[in-house]
């Protein structure tokens, strides 16, 4: 895999990828539910052979895990990741799963063709702590362009209606990190990551802020 990137044991990366041509990768709920079960599922050094996707995906019994995953956002079309790797060649063997999986179910599903991802996956080191902490707030907050594409130039105009809509959207783990109490909880593994958030509240302050900024960097 060549990306001007290797990744090592113990190091936090940010890792992404987009539909090709900017298309949509996830078209219905279903879509979003069966990727957010498969990264849990992948996360496995055995080969996975699914026919379908099991109810009880989260009590599957996995013998270890490939990766650590300590956040992730599922947007229309293209996805975020933080992770941090365990053993050599693990984040390259694990994304190989999720997005060939993928691939194969959205293109028999939609009965389409051809590549489904822009490229190879995209990643960047996490090397720095502030970087680091920075990028729990840059991945849960990729939903609020959903309702408003230009917060980041103009600031939010309604702070609560905003938490209202992250609190309601299902496809990352801002819900797990606010303490709901769902199996999708089982895809995290937040003992992996740097303590920053000892409380829900705490978590909750750092994205209040972020959202208070205008002309974001971001």
């Amino acid at each position: 895999m060549k990306r001007g990137l290797s990744f090592a044991p113990g190091e936090f990366y940010h890792l992404y990828s987009r539909g090709t041509d900017k298309r949509e990768i996830f078209l219905e709920k279903y879509d979003f539910d069966r990727f957010a079960k498969f990264l849990y599922i992948a996360n496995n050094p055995s080969p996975v052979t699914l026919r379908e996707m099991p109810p009880n995906a989260f009590n599957l019994v996995r013998d270890d895990t490939l990766i650590d995953i300590g956040g992730y956002c599922l947007m229309p079309n293209h996805f975020h990741l933080l992770v941090r790797e365990k053993t050599d060649g693990n984040i390259s063997k694990f994304m190989r799963k999720l997005l060939t999986s993928h691939s194969r179910y959205f293109n028999k599903k939609y009965r389409r063709t051809g590549t489904l991802f822009e490229s190879k996956f995209k990643a960047k080191h996490a090397d720095e702590d502030n970087y680091l902490k920075y990028l729990f707030a840059y991945i849960h907050l990729n939903p609020v362009k959903l309702i408003d594409s230009k917060w980041k130039e103009h600031g939010i105009k309604d702070i609560e209606k905003t938490k209202d809509y992250l609190a309601k959207y299902e496809h990352s783990s801002y819900l797990d990190y606010i303490n709901m109490g769902r199996e999708r909880e089982k895809i995290l593994n937040r003992k992996a990551f740097p303590d920053y958030f000892e409380t829900t509240r705490s978590f909750q302050a750092m994205l209040e802020n972020w959202l208070n900024y205008k002309n974001l960097d971001f």
